[in-house]
């Protein structure tokens, strides 16, 4: 019943919807740190991101920007369903956010600033806020802060599945009648040193520092890893007759999920797409659903050479001759890939999908 998105291709649902449907890039030139000396030099950053639109100057100085992300979009959510939190039983909302690394800045940061000093001679200062701008949980615990939401309360880690695991959580415990609302969703911030640094070091991020706007080109052959993107998307979900009696505005319905492990490697894909083709058997099965009663898959699509391939050969396992009837599109093409909050903002993507009847494009496609 609400939707929020804070990303490089804007500050809003609205923004970032538009832009969409124009196929425009969000990667640019990193502006947040000095990348001379790095093998890739751009990103998906979320740009003009004001945090003091939500939180006073003081709270935005104990808050990492993972985290800022969150209670921005949770903001803009809980706006946008239109829910009067004073006529509602606040025990019974709650909040389930993903994330799949948590406070990196704030790490690189507090760590910069006691290895810089004279070897011998440091002194361990560091910042009363170190642990909780670093940890996870601070997104769904900030965001329950500032609303006084007392419903169950925690954070998914999954690597780039976080928040889509957050949602299917978030989905059961409205149907374990557990909660009556939930805020969901998944915000990430890793676009420092350390985070494209460690990425590079995988060989997992695109090099083509020359076309940083065609860089992200999931299923094209001359893709060569996947952009970095940040930013936050939220969900905010609400059992049927609850949404029904308030006069909420429904813009999807969510019926089934489904989860699964590869149980293959550290990185790479099963490279039958086995594990892949499971949890999407499985998310069919827990909604009643058929292959045939798909339209639309909003791809994983990171624009790796073995992610993209390991993800075509699930999706014709499961959905046979009719995967060549259905409507494919990557939007990480355009947005960057946000990690674990990906699988939020591709949620939120696909309800827009849904309610506006049109389906975003890949951009870079090539060959």
């Amino acid at each position: 019943t609400g939707l929020c998105a804070i990303t490089p291709l804007g500050n809003n649902v609205t923004e970032t919807w538009t832009n969409l449907l124009k196929g425009v890039s969000g990667s640019k030139p990193v502006t947040s740190f000095d990348t001379t000396n790095f093998k890739t030099k751009f990103a998906c950053e979320v740009k003009d991101f004001d945090p003091t639109l939500y939180l006073d100057k003081k709270e935005v100085r104990k808050i990492d920007r993972f985290s800022l992300f969150a209670i921005a979009a949770a903001t803009e959510g809980i706006a946008d369903a239109g829910l009067n939190l004073e006529k509602e039983n606040l025990d019974k909302i709650g909040v389930i956010w993903g994330n799949g690394v948590g406070g990196v800045n704030s790490f690189q940061e507090e760590l910069c600033a006691y290895y810089t000093q004279e070897e011998g001679k440091r002194i361990p200062r560091f910042n009363p806020f170190f642990t909780t701008r670093m940890i996870s949980n601070l997104a769904p615990g900030s965001i329950s802060i500032k609303f006084g939401l007392r419903g169950p309360n925690f954070a998914t880690a999954s690597a780039c599945a976080s928040s889509t695991n957050s949602i299917i959580d978030a989905f059961n415990y409205i149907r374990l009648n557990k909660a009556t609302v939930m805020v969901t969703g998944g915000s990430e911030a890793c676009i420092c040193a350390t985070g494209i640094a460690a990425f590079n070091a995988m060989f997992a991020l695109s090099t083509r520092n020359d076309s940083p706007e065609s860089a992200s080109r999931p299923f094209s052959k001359s893709r060569d890893g996947f952009v970095m993107g940040e930013g936050g998307a939220c969900l905010i979900l609400e059992e049927y007759e609850h949404a029904k009696a308030r006069g909420a505005h429904i813009y999807a319905e969510i019926v089934g999920g489904g989860l699964s492990a590869d149980a293959y490697h550290i990185t790479a894909p099963q490279p039958d797409g086995l594990g892949a083709a499971t949890v999407m058997r499985n998310a069919l099965e827990d909604a009643e659903m058929q292959p045939s009663d798909i339209d639309y898959i909003n791809l994983h699509g990171t624009s790796t050479p073995l992610g993209d391939i390991a993800e075509v050969k699930a999706i014709q396992h499961v959905f046979g001759d009719s995967a060549y009837k259905m409507n494919l599109s990557s939007t990480k093409s355009m947005t960057g890939h946000l990690l674990g909050a990906a699988g939020a903002l591709e949620a939120m993507i696909s309800v827009l999908s849904v309610k506006n009847d049109i389906v975003p494009p890949t951009i870079n496609f090539t060959e």
